[in-house]
């Protein structure tokens, strides 16, 4: 009987081995997302910093270098770079001007994974830090408009741009002209591309006078080849200026306007408010407000002012002229200056250190102001030259008033009541002056009031302690006509004939001398 022997099964051993080759399959599709997210990390990088290097080359036609870019993904590719720099055209780097155009210390975005398989990539908002922005002077600009440039295409496009801490420097090739240098401590750019223009929303440190300027607008297309032609519009808020920075002055100012041209010719309509404008000479406070229409070249620094209406205390007046950026100094300020119809008393308060003003009436003036660059005070730097004329002069001492008066009716030869509290009479004044250093010199001082003349000529400083004039005084009346005593008059009866001179009844030499709002008149022979 043969005996047959049973195969053992392998139903069992074959269901470990599927159970097996089925975990290694699921942990192998498990795998294959951490695999792809390491490619894409891996791959994100070189690909993004190469899209960011030739879209800046395109853009700008030049060359671009950026040290690191750094990307990491959540939900969304997350991009860190560090180190950007864009140079000048070439040619501009042949001539030796290789400082970048534009460098970045840090910018960031977010963008998503579908952003690395289509062109353009877009991205929502770029945060920039330390963005410092350089003009060549314009003979470089010059040379780099001179070479035609094929561009590349953009592959990336931006639809908002937010610097903080970035300045902007605007060189120049003229000697006698400082870079002009401005803080930008927070712009905000929105639908950045390169035909268009850029709308912007910023706020910019004002150095002097010290304050903050909060602008809204659009700025470009940038041009790069010619930044004076990039164009610019909107409008401006300039808030909290401390007129204190600039030495001779006082006051916060305020001002708001608009803004419309091109970089190198700025078109500027505004107002300025200063409640409590003051010159060192006099520390009065007083009201001064403005309107202006002005063209700002943005490159140079340099300000034309076509028309400023102005109004001080209660007076107008208007003023045309230029600004002009000296090279290490600041700048000049050249003005004329055009008082139609004002009041001495509100000029002299801002002038003058004594209190009240001495005088009151009606004031026309004409006058070219000069303010020369400089570190010193704003009344020691200024110079001025013109001529005036003051109606219904009015003197506010008491004591002076009554001298006039007192003046008027001797020269009258009306002697009978010569004693303080004689009637007001009304005088008028004109004269041509030059004014430096905190002196005010008359070549010509004419003051007329009933009965009489003084002519004069000397100096006056603007605190008000010194006067110094010497002249004649011309009267109606003759020599002994003007005391009231009889037996004087006899006494002075044989020098009318010398004092008798060119029509007038006497001409007498004067000297006016004094400090500190004290005038006091003298003979002067």
């Amino acid at each position: 009987m043969a005996i047959t022997q049973s195969q053992p099964s392998t139903r069992p051993h074959s269901a470990k081995s599927r159970a097996w080759h089925w975990g290694v399959l699921i942990a192998a599709v498990a795998l294959v997302p951490l695999i792809v997210v390491q490619i894409l990390v891996a791959r994100a990088g070189p690909i993004l910093k190469g899209r960011v290097v030739e879209t800046l080359r395109a853009r700008f036609g030049s060359d671009v270098q950026l040290d690191s870019l750094q990307v990491s993904i959540s939900r969304q590719l997350s991009v860190t770079g560090t180190g950007l720099r864009i140079f000048p055209p070439p040619e501009l780097v042949a001539a030796g001007d290789a400082t970048p155009v534009i460098a970045i210390g840090r910018f960031d975005f977010e963008a998503p994974f579908s952003g690395l398989m289509f062109k353009p990539m877009h991205i929502g908002a770029v945060r920039v830090r330390n963005l410092a922005i350089n003009v060549p002077p314009a003979n470089m600009r010059r040379l780099a408009r001179s070479h035609e440039r094929q561009l590349g295409k953009v592959k990336i496009k931006v639809d908002t741009i937010v610097c903080e801490d970035s300045q902007l420097v605007i060189g120049t090739d003229k000697p006698d002209k400082d870079p002009r240098v401005f803080s930008l401590r927070h712009v905000v750019l929105h639908d950045v591309g390169p035909q268009v223009g850029w709308p912007f929303d910023a706020l910019l440190t004002n150095p002097v006078p010290e304050g903050e300027i909060h602008a809204i607008g659009t700025f470009g297309p940038w041009n790069t080849e010619s930044p004076g032609d990039s164009k610019v519009n909107g409008k401006y808020q300039f808030e909290h200026a401390d007129l204190n920075s600039i030495r001779g002055l006082g006051g916060i100012l305020r001002s708001t306007g608009t803004l419309d041209g091109q970089l190198d010719r700025i078109a500027v309509r505004g107002e300025t408010w200063v409640p409590d404008f003051s010159l060192d000479t006099a520390n009065h406070p007083m009201p001064l407000s403005t309107s202006f229409a002005a063209v700002v070249d943005g490159t140079t620094g340099d300000t034309y002012l076509h028309q400023i209406d102005a109004t001080l205390g209660s007076s107008r007046f208007s003023c045309s002229g230029a600004v002009v950026n000296v090279k290490g100094r600041g700048h000049n300020i050249n003005l004329k200056v055009d008082v139609p119809d004002g009041k001495i008393q509100n000029l002299l308060k801002l002038v003058v250190k004594s209190e009240p003003a001495e005088m009151s009436g009606v004031v026309t003036a004409n006058a070219a102001m000069d303010i020369e660059a400089g570190d010193q005070s704003v009344s020691k730097r200024m110079k001025m030259k013109g001529s005036f004329s003051v109606q219904a002069i009015h003197f506010t001492d008491p004591a002076l008033e009554d001298k006039i008066d007192i003046l008027s009716l001797r020269a009258r030869g009306e002697t009978d009541n010569l004693k303080p509290g004689a009637p007001d009479v009304t005088s008028r004044m004109t004269g041509e002056f030059d004014m430096g250093r905190g002196e005010l010199h008359f070549s010509r001082l004419d003051y007329s009031l009933p009965g009489g003349e003084i002519h004069l000529k000397g100096a006056y400083t603007l605190e008000g302690r010194r006067y110094d004039f010497v002249g004649h005084v011309r009267t109606k009346a003759e020599l002994s006509q003007m005391v009231a005593s009889k037996w004087k008059r006899i006494l002075l009866k044989p020098l009318d004939p010398f004092f008798s001179k060119h029509g007038a009844g006497a001409e007498i030499p004067v000297r006016i001398s004094g400090a500190n709002g004290k005038p006091r008149f003298g003979l002067h022979f």
